[in-house]
């Protein structure tokens, strides 16, 4: 694709590095004025992504650098985008790629073209020779922006974005690079095939929800087989001990022991599913912020009213069983034990995320027990030389 020609931001316009408290803040904010109009945005919560945004609170940042810009305009903040290099992904694929993320804009093909330009020459000084994204940060974070699915609101760690951005971000000359999908469940999934295959395979799969008892070495076992599962998947990069430590606090604090369902066959654990509460229910009209009352609204809402729907994050099967009627079997397994949970909390609506749009397997399995894919996300990629 040929981008349309840009020029360097108008006077008017102004890219400005992201340093200091101040500017992040600044930064954070920078959504609340694209969405103000939209009912389908929720503001996250401004401490959380102060934290998410900290080297000193956020473990990517131990294997990752970055750096983030605000677009002013007449002394308004009108976009955001941020660059990163992950040491992790260099490692493994050593093909000198750096990514953009966390990019939020007016309407203004001038602004969106000032924004990237300022992200791919930061990369192009870091020596990367092609940029990837959106991730915000990484590619076990939020990734891709939405093409499909802007009239209802996005689920807990899952991004929004306004219809023109993708036009946008194709107009400086990026293309596709895969897709990745958010299907939709409700409480009464399932299917004949999936009843029959757990009962066929239930003298060799046992499943057993989490040991609140052995919590750490717990956490350990599915990021062991969180990143066995997923290894061969577009983009992959494994999850740390430490990125894996910060998810589980999240897991105490938000999930029943049988939220979180191990499969193992013949002793051995094999499969896994993890089942959330959508906080994104929860802090909805908080405004972003916990004080001076919405830290009790939160509270209330999580752990009295608790949300009626819910997101699977994370789910895997170990390589060996994949593209096998047992590791079908298994999938179906954790998904079955899940549901007393989602029974008990009357779950509406389940959100399975994301899905890669060529990982025909998983979504055969979502497809065949209900599952609609109702939103789409894409990851875009350029050339650095090629501007």
């Amino acid at each position: 694709m040929t981008p349309i020609p840009t020029s360097p931001p108008s006077a008017s316009l102004r890219i400005v590095a992201v340093q200091g408290a101040a500017a992040l803040d600044d930064f954070i904010a920078v959504p609340s004025g694209i969405f103000r109009s939209d009912p389908a945005w929720i503001q996250p919560l401004t401490l959380e992504r102060r934290l998410h945004l900290s080297a000193r609170s956020n473990p990517y940042f131990q294997h990752a650098r970055w750096q983030a810009w605000t677009a002013w305009r007449e002394g308004e903040p009108v976009g955001r985008i941020s660059a990163q290099i992950d040491d992790l992904h260099l490692e493994r694929y050593r093909d000198a790629s750096g990514f953009f993320g966390m990019l939020d804009a007016e309407d203004s093909q001038e602004t969106f073209g000032a924004l990237l330009e300022t992200a791919e020459r930061w990369l192009s000084e870091q020596g990367m020779r092609r940029i990837r994204g959106p991730f915000n940060l990484s590619i076990n974070q939020e990734m891709g922006v939405l093409v499909d699915g802007f009239d209802t609101p996005p689920f807990f760690m899952m991004g929004h974005a306004r219809p023109y951005y993708a036009k946008r971000i194709e107009n400086a000359g990026y293309r596709k690079a895969t897709d990745a999908l958010a299907y939709s469940i409700t409480q009464d999934y399932g299917s004949e095939a999936m009843r029959r295959l757990i009962a066929a395979t239930a003298h060799r799969a046992k499943v057993r929800p989490l040991d609140l008892k052995r919590f750490d070495a717990e956490l350990s076992l599915l990021r062991d087989i969180f990143n066995d599962a997923w290894a061969e998947n577009w983009g992959f990069v494994p999850f740390t001990a430490a990125e894996f430590a910060d998810l589980g606090r999240a897991f105490r604090f938000l999930v029943d022991p049988d939220m979180i369902q191990i499969a193992e066959v013949d002793g051995e654990a094999a499969a896994f599913i993890v089942l959330l509460p959508n906080i994104n229910e929860a802090i909805r009209g908080l405004h972003g912020s916990l004080f001076p009352v919405g830290w009790a609204k939160l509270l209330w809402r999580l752990k009295v009213r608790y949300p009626s729907t819910f997101r699977v994050p994370l789910m895997g099967v170990r390589r060996r069983f994949q593209h096998s009627r047992l590791g079908s079997a298994l999938a179906f397994h954790v998904i079955e034990a899940a549901r007393p949970a989602v029974n008990r909390h009357d779950a509406k609506e389940i959100e399975l995320s994301w899905i890669l749009e060529d990982n025909a397997g998983m979504r055969s399995i979502i497809e065949s027990i209900g599952g609609r894919a109702y939103k789409r996300y894409r990851v875009y990629e350029r050339n650095l030389d090629a501007r």
